[in-house]
């Protein structure tokens, strides 16, 4: 058997076994699917009105065209098949993408990592809106260098389906030399996306999705909640964990807990700054988009989530795209960080949907794992960041000076 039927083969065997574990493991892995992108979609097509156009929405516009293709899928066996099907579908034409004829040890590598990160990750990482944007991210991100205008492209229609995919762009847009492909090609999906809510009268709500984020609360798995849930845990006065049945999520509260949500939206936007400016100076010194790239990307995505008060666990699958990069670049270098990658997966799968039942209870063992996870999210980061530092920059070429002759 050759390479490349073993991984098409383990492509098949991991989604078909991701997808069935949607409908098997506790504390409803597939909700967001069946609660909220149905209903989603079919008052879309059936003229209740658009979401992000007839009212403010928390994702992008973009976010209801794999809703509804979903839909249009359903006859088969139901919404929560065709979602299935939809993902799977995407992901192979970005795992082709990658594979190629199945010769190259890297891209066989990233292949694999991608596979197991997946089985590892579980149900959340097909069943959520993320999972669409990760083929997208991923195609992008290697058309960057040969392609960068239809890179760019991918990359903002993911954009606009759910904003994390920007951190790719910034990277992109940082180590690639062509920067005005890529800045032309986001242009261009941002006016037609635009062009079309405006005409579809939804003006108003163009950047809602922007307002909804900045306006929640400190949600159960994020990072910095950690200290308000083991003060829960420990059964602190004040500090519990409540389900917010507006934004249909578990959120954790506290003492002196309105200053640590206000702040945490300017420090995270200082963070990605702080990352990307690094990655600046590098790419000004010469960092080649080999060096470069990878390990960027991996750090914005990354404090897209570590400095974040959203943590939900799909998010986890933000840094697949990067690091399959990293291993089809470099994968002898990557291989540590991807294997901390594939633990982070594996712990958040623990965390939801396994023992979410007991974490939302403020139970210490979920608590502890959660806790786990975090961690091994910030060493992460910190490993990206000082590889963007150390980026290797090109030598410059000294120039000798021309002295006037003397008469």
């Amino acid at each position: 058997m050759s390479r490349r039927a073993g991984l098409w083969i383990a492509f098949a065997v991991v989604h078909l076994a991701v997808a069935s574990l949607g409908f098997v493991l506790p504390n409803m892995p597939m909700g967001d699917v069946t609660l909220v992108y149905e209903p989603w979609a079919r008052g879309a097509v059936e003229g209740n009105g658009v979401m992000g156009i007839a009212q403010q929405w928390v994702y992008p516009q973009l976010a209801i065209v794999p809703m509804v293709l979903a839909l249009a899928l359903a006859w088969i066996a139901g919404y929560e098949v065709a979602w299935a099907l939809l993902v799977t579908a995407l992901n192979a034409v970005a795992f082709a993408l990658l594979v190629g004829r199945g010769r190259s040890a890297g891209r066989t590598a990233a292949a694999a990592f991608w596979l197991a990160f997946l089985l590892l990750l579980g149900p959340v990482g097909m069943y959520r809106l993320d999972g669409v944007t990760v083929s997208l991210a991923i195609a992008g991100a290697l058309w960057l260098v040969g392609r960068p205008l239809l890179a760019s492209i991918l990359l903002s229609i993911a954009t606009w389906m759910k904003v994390w995919p920007a951190a790719l762009l910034a990277a992109a847009v940082i180590a690639v030399r062509r920067r005005l492909a890529l800045i032309g090609g986001a242009l261009i999906v941002t006016a037609v996306t635009l062009a079309a809510v405006f005409v579809a009268g939804g003006g108003s709500h163009a950047f809602g999705f922007v307002a909804g984020q900045t306006g929640r609360g400190l949600q159960l798995e994020a990072p910095v909640t950690g200290w308000y849930l083991w003060q829960a845990v420990a059964g602190a006065e004040g500090a519990f964990v409540y389900y917010d049945s507006e934004i249909l999520t578990f959120q954790v509260t506290g003492p002196n807990v309105d200053a640590v949500i206000a702040v945490m939206t300017p420090i995270l936007a200082i963070a990605v700054l702080a990352v990307a400016a690094l990655g600046g100076v590098r790419a000004w010194r010469g960092a080649s988009f080999a060096a470069l790239f990878p390990p960027l990307a991996l750090a914005l995505v990354l404090s897209f989530i570590v400095f974040n008060k959203v943590g939900s666990p799909q998010f986890l699958t933000w840094i697949i795209a990067p690091v399959v990069m990293g291993l089809v670049i470099d994968r002898r270098r990557w291989r540590t960080p991807a294997i901390i990658a594939l633990l982070a997966a594996l712990l958040t799968q623990l965390v939801y949907p396994l023992l979410y039942h007991r974490l939302i209870v403020a139970d210490g063992l979920a608590a502890g794992i959660l806790t786990l996870r975090n961690v091994v999210l910030i060493a992460l980061l910190a490993w990206a960041v000082v590889r963007v530092a150390r980026a290797p920059a090109r030598p410059r070429i000294a120039r000798t000076p021309v002295r006037p002759r003397v008469p």
